[in-house]
């Protein structure tokens, strides 16, 4: 949901920071107060095209600031921000920031790290639709409309696993194109292949091998100096009359006189004792380790040999010895398809056949699993519309289906050219369609050219998807466009029954609709240093009422008392 909006310098804006509640928020006010000036704002905030002749006069520039929580968001964010290079949200807060100025400049920020608007506007795509005069609608892209079909109908797995087929094709694709190639290209991979293996191959390395190489050469090269080290160790320790072992015997002879005068220090002897042993095992070591230690000068020349061998086939196989190895391995399969491409061919183009025919039953299942939901989701959302005034309308979903869909198994495929390709999501495309009056042609919701009939239209396709749709902020403007007395009870209804599972905007004349709210925003002009500013704030319910009143049209005790009627049990 949108917790906090602040809007500087735009319009008659000033600085101005709204803490938005959950539920339905409704704004009302005078015509003129600037009401219009969060669509505004949140447009700018979500991508959309800037028009600097709002900035407020005689500012350098204006800003918009949003903050989300995105707890509750069903798509997850995370790599949307990564694969655009912004910050990852803290504490599921989602910050947005945009900046014009007059000279031009136009800045975006998510999470502090600066964005493209392209990345702002895919943001705003998950986040907000905007229902009214405006172009910010999710449902008007027949793409979005087929994926809430299928999730009113329940068709989620069937259009997951089309998709799954979909992606085993492309890969089955993608191996047979590379082995379509013409036969000089054909013999020049073949040699670079056979030579990439051969190389890698015959050098027989071993996993983990090159850290052993490189401690054996350094060994190798430092032998001289490793000898002279460990002989005068042994010396130290056991090779002349002042060595360490010679010592620790004198004092064995002085322990032991001194533990015949007295028997209490036999530890201390045998402390002597278990020293002497460890520096025998020392000697023994040392000793050891010297037979070990080679200056043969060819073995050294094998190792530096081998080293130059893994560091040659790293700088072009691979970052590690591990990398050369699996390089070696996937050019060995590559070796072995071009080798056998014919084989290949044929296998390959045996399971296209066999997945192509897997696809079309699957396909021809899902659409018509599509056009099961079609009565239903058409009723429902005829009903909300009948609710909202629109008694003799029509709503329709006109599914298209290539006609190849209905090819039968054993048929020899998806057709390679005459036909365009299915979608991840099936054949089908869908295209939502409305008749507000009864002998007029249905058209397409995005053909529809009234605002306030489009908004109502989406607001029946709301309440009927509260479930199914994904985008968490709803903003209607102009929804209570031509209507009134029950048809205005029921938009408020209906607002509020979509804000049990939503956010809701709703800036809106009608005093019907601003009751149903859960938190009421007036928005009013004041005069402030001789400027005229907008300003907007929560309403407690006693001002609540004095705002619907004046709605309804006065303060008089008859208005105030139905002003009273309207709140009572919200």
């Amino acid at each position: 949901m949108l917790t906090t909006l602040r809007i500087k310098n735009l319009a008659l804006v000033a600085d101005l920071t709204l803490e938005l509640q959950a539920g339905c928020n409704v704004i009302t006010g005078e015509t003129g107060a600037g009401k219009s000036i969060l669509i505004g704002a949140l447009n700018l905030i979500l991508g959309e095209r800037a028009d600097r002749t709002l900035i407020r006069s005689g500012s350098d520039g204006c800003s918009v600031e949003a903050v989300f929580d995105i707890s509750g968001l069903r798509t997850p964010l995370g790599a949307l921000l990564e694969s655009n290079g912004l910050e990852a949200c803290e504490d599921d807060q989602l910050v947005l920031k945009r900046a014009l100025t007059i000279s031009g400049a136009n800045r975006q920020f998510v999470n502090g790290s600066p964005a493209t608007l392209a990345a702002l506007a895919a943001l705003g795509e998950l986040l907000v639709d905007i229902h009214g005069p405006h172009d910010h609608q999710s449902l008007l892209h027949p793409a979005r409309q087929l994926s809430i079909l299928d999730a009113f109908g329940g068709l989620e797995k069937e259009r997951e696993s089309f998709g799954g087929l979909m992606h085993r094709r492309a890969e089955l694709e993608r191996e047979k194109a590379a082995l379509i190639v013409d036969e000089k290209t054909y013999a020049q991979q073949l040699d670079l292949l056979r030579f990439q293996v051969d190389e890698i191959g015959s050098a027989k390395f071993q996993p983990g091998e090159e850290a052993a190489v490189e401690q054996d050469y350094q060994r190798a090269s430092n032998a001289a100096k490793l000898l002279q080290l460990a002989q005068s160790a042994l010396d130290l320790l056991a090779e002349n009359d002042q060595s360490l072992l010679t010592q620790a015997g004198s004092l064995g002879r002085t322990l032991q006189d001194l533990q015949r005068i007295d028997p209490e220090t036999a530890v201390l002897t045998d402390t002597q004792v278990q020293a002497v042993g460890l520096l025998r095992d020392l000697q023994s070591g040392l000793s050891r380790y010297l037979d070990k230690v080679d200056l043969d000068p060819e073995r050294m020349a094998q190792l530096e040999a081998r080293l130059d061998l893994i560091h040659a086939l790293k700088r072009k196989y691979g970052a590690s010895l591990a990398e050369v190895l699996q390089f070696g391995e996937s050019a060995r399969h590559q070796l072995h398809s071009l080798e056998q491409r014919d084989s290949e061919l044929v296998r390959l183009n045996g399971q296209l056949s066999r997945l192509d025919m897997e696809i079309l039953e699957a396909g021809r299942e899902l659409s018509s699993q599509r056009n099961k939901v079609v009565p239903a989701l058409r009723k429902a959302v005829s009903g909300q519309l009948a609710d909202l005034g629109f008694k003799q309308s029509r709503f329709d979903v006109a599914i298209t289906t290539p006609e190849f869909s209905t090819m039968k198994a054993g048929g020899g495929g998806l057709p390679a050219q005459a036909a365009p390709k299915p979608q991840l999501s099936g054949f089908d495309t869908v295209e939502y369609q409305f008749a507000p009056n009864p002998g007029e042609p249905a058209k397409a919701l995005r053909a529809i050219a009234s605002s306030g009939e489009l908004a109502r239209v989406m607001l029946a396709l709301k309440t009927v998807l509260a479930g199914e749709d994904e985008i968490p902020v709803l903003v209607f403007d102009e929804v209570d466009a031509n209507v009134g007395g029950e048809t205005a009870h029921a938009v408020g209804e209906k607002m509020r029954q979509i804000a049990c599972k939503r956010q809701v905007l709703c800036i809106t004349h009608l005093p019907q609709v601003a009751a149903s709210g859960h938190a009421h925003f007036l928005v009013a002009k004041q005069l402030k240093d001789g400027r005229t500013v907008s300003e907007m704030r929560l309403l407690e319910r006693k001002e609540r009422v004095a705002e619907l009143a004046r709605m309804l049209g006065g303060q008089s005790e008859a208005a105030r008392r139905h002003a009273e009627a309207l709140l009572k049990g919200k």
